[in-house]
């Protein structure tokens, strides 16, 4: 199940993939979920004044988009991290997509304080390696 958050954080990436709005079926393929249902997310993100989406030439966060996709992608960095410097978790990025969506800001937090995060974060993750771009960690050939 893709929340709300997940979908900012991949319009966010995409953007940055793409320098300018984010193609609807580039949203669906990153969360791996049909267009419509993309679709479908994205009015209701447009309902709460998240996003901006114009047929055809696709979606763009607002400000308060922006503020939230970031935190959520921090958020993500920080679980990435935890499983990798702290549990050693070997198949990390598939263990951070499911968590993400359950681990609330306080626990975020405090998994925070336990790992050694940068200042720059969440600027430091990769979009095209789909991590956070400070992890000490040989990208996988299969991703």
């Amino acid at each position: 199940m893709n929340t709300a958050e997940q979908y900012l954080k991949a319009i966010y990436l995409v953007q940055q993939q793409e320098d300018g709005p984010a193609a609807t079926g580039r949203i669906a393929d990153r969360l791996g979920v049909s267009p419509a249902s993309a679709n479908e997310m994205i009015g209701k993100l447009e309902d709460r004044d998240l996003v901006d989406h114009e047929k055809y030439t696709g979606v763009t966060l607002t400000d308060d988009g922006i503020a939230r996709a970031r935190d959520a992608l921090q958020t993500y960095c920080i679980i990435e991290r935890f499983l990798v410097e702290v549990l050693d978790v070997e198949d990390f990025r598939a263990e951070a997509k499911q968590l993400e969506s359950v681990i609330d800001e306080t626990v975020a937090d405090r998994l925070d304080t336990i790992i050694d995060r940068p200042g720059e974060c969440p600027d430091c993750f990769d979009a095209d390696g789909d991590v956070c771009g400070r992890l000490d960690v040989e990208a996988e050939a299969s991703d």
